[in-house]
């Protein structure tokens, strides 16, 4: 069997290497438009610090790894522009030549890109940077050399918040400046002022409630809704993602939820043969059963090692995903998973909120640090919908815990015991 996969990182590389365990004599072949087939992207942020000091830490597998250990044809630099699915072939572009392969399976692992939005004199700004791949981390590092001292984040959610975390450490004065009333916005503001807390207490400028409308002097003046200027000599745009969905476009693919690709329990999209995986599809949140874009590396791997049990012929449904996600932020971790008071609110849910405030572990042993816990839950069924909690350490392995109750559908009746 011919397998072509499009686009690597997690959910591509997770579907091909999990394919070959399965399939030991298919052929497998994933066309990467970027030079690199298998990075961290998780771990960009840290090496901007140099807490992550060595750039080829980044790089997890190579293409010659691959062929070694899975026998994978892995070719970077190579990019799939037009698919004909009545034909199973694929047009890919490589070093100016172009060149065409059939398939048996297509799976689409394109992720998704930066949101950016349409702000005047964003064009001509020198200075705004967004981060999603090494290219990217690069042309940063390589602005960095100059020197800047002030610097600005526009939006705060995970990536926002550890480029602010390190570029700060890096001795940048840091502004964030956030469109929504608080930090981290998949956390209720409660929860999110505690990270806020944190960023001030480590100089960390935020203002919320305010987006950016126009980029001055080639971007080194920014100015708010308000009409406050701030200056920066380096901008990182950091507003959120989407569907890198073109060429599920151009070849007649459904889309759903804001251009995500539609695809079934088995992640089948419209068209015959052609799966998807990761970022650029739409997903299920499973609790509340409707669709979402859920852009994190969890869930694209394991959508990734699911789409392979499911072509090798394993009975494996995409059940959706309850989003679960963690982030550090100087001292401070916040965790959340579920929905959040915002989201039950808006779906019209009944719920209670409960507040939780202890220490991560036994008071009388040495380095007990503070945690607060929120849960959200039916008062009625006791069903739980959502949790979130912040502190210094253990934050990860209560929300494990919570998130595993929401899976195996445990109520809050369960939990005393």
């Amino acid at each position: 069997m011919k397998i072509i996969i499009v686009g690597g990182v997690a959910g591509g590389m997770s579907a091909a290497t999990r394919l070959r365990r399965l399939m030991e004599d298919a052929e497998i072949t994933i066309f990467e438009k970027g030079p690199f087939v298998s990075f961290a992207n998780c771990g960009l942020p840290y090496y901007v610090s140099g807490e992550i000091a060595n750039r080829d830490s980044l790089l997890v597998q190579t293409p010659e790894s691959l062929k070694a250990r899975f026998n994978l044809d892995v070719r970077p630099f190579h990019e799939v522009i037009q698919i004909s699915p009545e034909e199973h072939i694929v047009t890919v572009r490589h070093d100016g030549q172009e060149f065409t392969k059939s398939y048996d399976k297509l799976i689409l692992s394109p992720g998704a890109k930066p949101f950016i939005p349409t702000i005047e004199g964003l064009a001509e700004a020198k200075n705004v940077f967004t981060i999603r791949n090494v290219p990217d981390l690069d042309n940063i590092m390589a602005s960095l050399e100059d020197n800047p001292q002030e610097a600005v984040v526009i939006g705060a959610g995970f990536i926002g918040l550890e480029m602010a975390e390190n570029l700060t450490k890096r001795g940048l004065h840091v502004t964030i400046v956030e469109k929504a009333p608080h930090v981290l916005p998949p956390l209720d503001q409660e929860m999110a002022a505690f990270v806020q807390a944190e960023l001030l207490a480590n100089g960390v400028r935020v203002i919320t409630s305010q987006s950016a409308i126009r980029f001055e002097n080639q971007g080194k003046v920014i100015v708010l809704e308000n009409g406050q200027k701030i200056s920066s000599d380096f901008t990182i745009l950091s507003v959120g993602v989407q569907p890198e969905n073109g060429l599920a476009q151009a070849a007649g693919l459904e889309l759903g939820l804001r251009g995500g690709i539609l695809v079934n329990e088995n992640y089948e999209t419209s068209q015959k043969d052609i799966f998807a995986v990761g970022d650029a599809i739409v997903v299920k949140q499973e609790i509340t059963g409707q669709d979402a874009l859920i852009s994190l590396a969890s869930p694209a791997n394991r959508q990734g090692r699911q789409v392979a049990d499911v072509i090798a012929g394993m009975k494996r449904k995409n059940k959706g995903s309850i989003g679960t996600a963690i982030v550090r932020a100087f001292d401070i971790t916040a965790a959340s998973t579920g929905l959040s008071e915002r989201s039950l609110s808006m779906n019209q849910l009944p719920y209670k909120a409960l507040h939780v405030s202890g220490k991560d572990h036994a008071g009388y042993y040495p380095g007990a640090t503070d945690m607060t816990l929120k849960l959200l839950f039916d008062p009625n069924t006791g069903k739980i919908y959502g949790a979130q909690g912040v502190g210094k350490k253990g934050v990860d392995k209560r929300i494990d815990i919570l998130a595993t109750a929401i899976k195996g559908n445990l109520t809050v009746f369960d939990l005393p015991e």
